[in-house]
């Protein structure tokens, strides 16, 4: 028996107060597809309060035109600077908030997931994750900012955490995954 195909939409968003990156991809089972990718730029907008604003009203645009079912969103990571730890935290609150009015499901990733799920290496550089994303979507990534590939990073890495029978927590592990996929098992 064929196993029954499963297809997702999800949008990856890297957060930030100048740039922010988002990448919309479409899985069906292991297969990806990049659909969308870009950045918000707010690097014009005159105070903290308007970019949080804008985050919230683009991103919301975003959503309205893509419909994912789920975000998976980059989670802030411990800097020496804290005050731009709280306003990189707040833009990462209202991507949050504008994906929960707009009914998706949220998922959070460290960067070091986020690495480790795309390269193999939690400490890979940015250049270095885009590589690998460029290999496994077969997509060029030269004109693109690494915010924006560092959102499809994060949206492929939610998609590798789905499809993981034993991290994931569907089933019972590798037996649930077996009885699955039969056609999967080589003698």
């Amino acid at each position: 028996m064929k196993p029954k195909s499963v297809q997702r939409r999800i949008l990856g968003v890297d957060p930030g107060t100048n740039i922010l990156g988002y990448a919309v991809l479409d899985t069906v089972n292991d297969q990806l597809h990049l659909v969308q990718m870009g950045v918000i730029n707010l690097s014009k907008c005159k105070d903290h309060q308007t970019k949080l604003k804008e985050i919230y009203l683009q991103l919301q645009e975003v959503i309205e035109c893509f419909q994912p079912e789920t975000m998976a969103i980059e989670s802030p990571f411990f800097g020496k600077n804290v005050q731009s730890m709280l306003k990189l935290g707040r833009a990462q609150g209202v991507s949050i908030a504008a994906a929960i009015t707009m009914g998706l499901v949220i998922e959070e990733y460290s960067p070091k997931m986020i690495k480790q799920s795309v390269t193999g290496n939690g400490n890979a550089t940015k250049e270095q994750v885009a590589a690998m994303l460029e290999h496994l979507l077969s997509i060029n990534l030269e004109h693109q900012k690494l915010d924006a590939s560092d959102a499809l990073a994060t949206a492929v890495c939610h998609h590798f955490k789905q499809n993981n029978p034993i991290k994931s927590g569907k089933g019972n592990g590798w037996s649930q995954f077996i009885k699955e996929n039969p056609d999967r098992l080589r003698f």
